[in-house]
This record gives structure tokens, sequence and C-alpha cells, in this order.
């Protein structure tokens, strides 16, 4: 297990790693309070807005990715619904509200510990503005999307799908794996 934690934040003694009792996986278990660490995927919440027909996209103002376009997305914090962490990503980083916003996707990124989910909606009053981890923030005509600058495989995914989905006038709930190659490059199987 790469990266596992040296101490307990119970007790401080040391932690090793083993398969607790009852359990198939190996976990960080403290070895004098016996206290099971479990490291669970990471939750990341995000919106694809629309006003005027083109899209919410962000400039990365920070790592990783710096420089590159991205929807709106990031970590969902403890006592918030995925909903409400991606309405709180929307007004972080591009100064905006989010309405009507419904599930488009899921995204599994087994390499990287992570979901995302994705929703799409609609940007308030059209208002909006680069925020702290946002160094510009755009309406983008769906012509013009930066695929080659965008940040993540996942958001290119995403976008992808909800094209689709709006050109058919009919959006749907995507569940998609991404998946990292030998060459490095992450591909997508999807199932919906």
């Amino acid at each position: 297990m790469a990266g596992h934690a040296q101490f307990c934040a119970t007790c401080a003694a040391s932690v090793s790693i083993k398969i607790p009792d009852g359990d198939n996986r190996e976990r960080e278990v403290c070895t004098a309070c016996g206290e099971i660490f479990y490291r669970n995927p990471k939750i990341v919440a995000g919106a694809i807005l629309e006003s005027d027909d083109k899209i919410l996209l962000c400039k990365r103002a920070i790592e990783p990715r710096l420089g590159l376009w991205t929807v709106p997305a990031g970590f969902m914090e403890n006592q918030e619904s995925v909903a409400e962490a991606a309405a709180r990503e929307v007004k972080e980083e591009a100064c905006a509200q989010a309405e009507a916003l419904y599930l488009q996707g899921i995204y599994n990124l087994k390499y990287a510990d992570q979901v995302y989910m994705i929703y799409r909606g609609r940007l308030h009053k059209g208002e909006y503005a680069a925020g702290n981890e946002t160094s510009e923030a755009v309406l983008c005509d769906i012509a013009e999307i930066p695929w080659e600058g965008l940040a993540f495989a996942v958001v290119e995914c995403a976008l992808k799908l909800y094209l689709e989905d709006r050109e058919r006038l009919d959006f749907r709930v995507h569940e998609v794996d991404l998946f990292r190659e030998a060459d490095g490059k992450v591909r997508a199987a999807r199932y919906s």
C-alpha cells in the first residue's frame, strides 16, 4: 500500500499493513489499539453549466494542470450533498450560481481513487467571474471548446457525452469507467 500512514491517528503507535479479521483487503491497522484505517475513493463534484448556448469553462490557476481549462469541479466536503458540492464549486471557481442541476454522469477513475459526479444545469442570469482557483472564466461557444487544452480526460468525456445528449435532446445519466493505459493515456469504457 503506497504512501501508508506510519502512526495511528488515535494513539500515535505504529501502523502496520494487514488484512483485518473478517476483511478481504489490506488495511492500515494500529499495532497498539487495533484501530483500522480505511482509504476510500474521493468524490469530485462538478457542473456543466450552459447559458445562451455556451458552456461555462474555467482556466485553472492552481496545480494540478495549471493553465488548462475545466468545468467548475472539486472535492466534496463533509456535511454536504453531492449537488451542494457541485453548486459550491461553481460559486468558488466561477463566482456563479448554478440553476436546475441534474446528474449528468458518474465517472469512475479507479487509477486515481476518485469518483466524479458531474451535473448539468443553467448558469443563473449568465453571471460569472474568475474565482480564487481560476485565472479566467468564460462562456465558451460549443464550436470553440478548447479540446486540446482541457485539464482532465474526465472533463473531456463528460463534455462529449453532454453534447451528444444535447444534440439528441435526450439527456441521460451516464456511468463511465476511465482507465489509464500502458502508454499513460486515459481512456473511457462507456456503460450507458
